[in-house]
């Protein structure tokens, strides 16, 4: 058996790409209990996910979590399902052409995209194997987590350099490590908010909800607590927010660690107590709807909200394939792509420098 797996097939002066590959954190093949069952399985046994003694969370998991919780998941799970499949999937893919679409206007020289889940398919390794077969010998991997934390970021730049030993032929790769700061971003959030203002009006409060980690993770060094906040305040200082007018929260709380706080359902819930019956609900670290937006912010906090006495909910969509944020992307992918691509390329030029290639190739003994 090979130790490295087969190289794409290659004739000398063919013209090499730059790949872009979007990276986003997954999604089940299908709301059911098996699905779920196969995709928390992955998930959860990520020490970066979970990091508790392997042995007993091993036992954990596999003689409870997976026992109980796939099948409350796929419910959930169908109740945000689309014809076209998973919300995550189907915007991530959305995405993904897009971003292509605006390189081809505005990148002379060749660029591929494609797309891949941390969990789920299609996997990193299989974009890095379509990249790869599209002759790119360099690649950017840009997550789509805006803020960087360990769990995801960090989880997805080892699955990436696992799936590149797998190669004999290694391409370059650059990393987006975060852009929660990034005026574009910040610009698409704003934009996304003010027009839904436009057509719902303004709230009382506008809840900003990040995914929750939990607080051990801040103790440790991971900057995502921080990340998060700069992102609230930068996108409340572009909408013209005062302090008392937003809040951010953390959702999607696992097991009974304590996480960083404040907690968004039990939030939104107190904020009810307390006479405020107008509440907003944005989710800026989830650029492309999913189950954690359309579900648990969509259905549940709003439903826990309402049993509190709240009159008027909202949750503003992701940011998804508006054409702000693509413009965004393809701004936060530029960024990082300096000196791989120029202005300076032409198709003319490229096929003239490939022919000369290969004839030097040809006249040192190469067959093709």
């Amino acid at each position: 058996m090979a130790r490295y797996l087969s190289e794409p097939d290659h004739t000398h002066g063919t013209p090499l790409r730059t790949g872009i590959l979007l990276v986003n954190l997954g999604t089940p093949d299908a709301p059911e209990k098996s699905a779920l069952r196969r995709y928390l399985a992955q998930f959860l046994s990520d020490p970066r996910v979970v990091e508790i003694p392997r042995f007993l969370w091993w036992l954990i998991l596999h003689g409870f979590v997976l026992t109980t919780r796939p099948a409350r998941s796929a419910r959930k799970y169908a109740s945000i399902w689309t014809p076209q499949g998973s919300p995550l999937r189907v915007n991530t893919e959305l995405q993904r052409t897009g971003l292509a679409e605006r390189l081809l206007q505005r990148v002379p020289s060749p660029t591929a995209v494609s797309h891949a889940m941390r969990y789920g398919q299609p996997s990193i390794a299989d974009g890095i194997a379509e990249l790869k077969a599209l002759h790119c010998d360099r690649i950017l991997m840009l997550p789509l987590y805006p803020q960087y934390a360990a769990s995801t970021t960090a989880s997805s730049m080892d699955a990436l350099f696992d799936a590149l030993r797998q190669y004999r032929n290694v391409p370059a790769i650059r990393i987006v490590r975060h852009y929660h700061d990034h005026p574009a971003y910040i610009r698409a959030l704003q934009s996304t908010v003010e027009n839904y203002w436009e057509q719902h009006g303004r709230p009382e409060k506008l809840v900003m909800s990040f995914h929750g980690v939990p607080r051990r993770t801040l103790e440790l060094g991971d900057p995502y607590h921080c990340e998060c906040h700069k992102t609230g305040r930068l996108l409340a200082e572009a909408l013209g927010l005062q302090p008392e007018q937003y809040v951010v929260s953390f959702q999607s709380l696992f097991g009974r660690a304590e996480w960083i706080k404040p907690y968004t359902e039990p939030l939104v819930r107190q904020l009810a107590r307390e006479g405020t019956s107008n509440v907003h609900v944005v989710c800026p670290g989830f650029p492309a709807d999913c189950l954690e937006t359309l579900e648990e912010i969509g259905m549940e906090v709003k439903a826990a909200f309402f049993s509190e006495g709240g009159r008027e909910y909202h949750y503003i969509p992701a940011l998804n394939d508006d054409p702000v944020w693509l413009d965004a992307l393809t701004e936060i992918a530029l960024d990082h792509l300096g000196g791989w691509i120029t202005p300076h390329w032409s198709e003319q030029s490229s096929r003239l420098e490939s022919e000369m290639t290969r004839k030097r190739a040809m006249a040192t003994g190469a067959s093709r």
